[in-house]
């Protein structure tokens, strides 16, 4: 299967644009019912704000967005632009605005929504969700930092480590990967550090770790 990228977690982050107070929410979904239905918490919540501007893309499923009020293609386009460009799918992003008294302009606008958009999925970070070979990999506390320098280098992921007398490693591998990293561990450790394929599984792995930022204030 052909492998897609989608949020690790849910976000909330803030900026603030001459006054304006731009909240934005990413959160992972699987249904454009699950995104309906978080724009609708989202406005219920900040039910005094003057915009709620929106959009999400579910996988193989529809593609929508909302300026909400405000000028046409400032706010929900760019900030789908933000996850099309990242190829992020199964993900519902809106944005917040508390007007603060100063207009930006068309050009103003597009800067923060496409900002504030970025700023929120930065924060929820980004998962690959596709098929990994699972491998267990019993190495030494000598050996236990070189090979997770090596898995990580051929696009593998150490999920579990168990510690005893030595050390046991549950990586998962592409599986287009797993093999050639099989015998790749094997040359390098001159035969001492043989892994197991254990099988297979689709998993959504963490690819890109959260950003806090807290709130950010644009000039």
């Amino acid at each position: 299967m052909k492998e897609y990228y989608i949020p690790t977690g849910s976000s909330e982050t803030e900026l603030i644009e001459k006054r304006s107070r731009f909240i934005g929410q990413v959160k992972q979904v699987e249904t454009e019912e699950e995104a309906r239905a978080l724009i609708e918490e989202i406005r219920k919540r900040y039910h005094d704000a003057r915009h709620h501007c929106w959009c999400y893309l579910i996988q193989d499923g529809p593609v929508r967005y909302s300026d909400d009020g405000e000028p046409q293609g400032t706010a929900g386009q760019p900030m789908l632009n933000v996850f099309q460009r990242e190829g992020i799918v199964n993900v519902v992003c809106v944005v917040t605005r508390y007007f603060g008294g100063i207009l930006l302009g068309a050009g103003g606008l597009v800067r923060a929504y496409t900002q504030s958009a970025k700023d929120a999925l930065d924060a929820a970070g980004v998962s690959v969700v596709r098929r990994w070979v699972e491998i267990l990999l019993p190495c030494t506390y000598a050996q236990f930092e070189r090979v997770k320098l090596e898995t990580e280098q051929m696009g593998g992921v150490v999920i579990d480590t168990d510690y005893g007398a030595d050390i046991a490693l549950t990586v998962l591998l592409p599986e287009e990967r797993a093999e050639d990293y099989l015998a790749h561990i094997l040359d390098f450790s001159a035969g001492t550090v043989e892994g197991m394929v254990c099988g297979e599984r689709l998993q959504a792995v963490p690819i890109r770790e959260p950003v806090t930022k807290g709130a950010s204030i644009a000039q």
